[in-house]
């Protein structure tokens, strides 16, 4: 079961509080924030929303 466009709309960026947006291959949540870009990963079809736990992809 993959992420809800429910749950989508109202999860937010931590650490900038910008939108995320599932990245194509649904391995993780992405910062639309150019300046953050911070890629939150889902596991176990949860996401993880830890700035700790977060990649940057430019």
């Amino acid at each position: 079961m993959a992420i809800s466009p429910e749950l989508l709309e109202i999860l937010r960026c931590p650490k900038c509080k910008s939108k995320v947006e599932i990245k194509p291959d649904a391995s993780g949540l992405k910062c639309v924030n150019p300046e953050c870009a911070l890629v939150y990963p889902i596991r176990d079809e949860i996401p993880v929303m830890l700035v700790e736990e977060a990649t940057v992809e430019k």
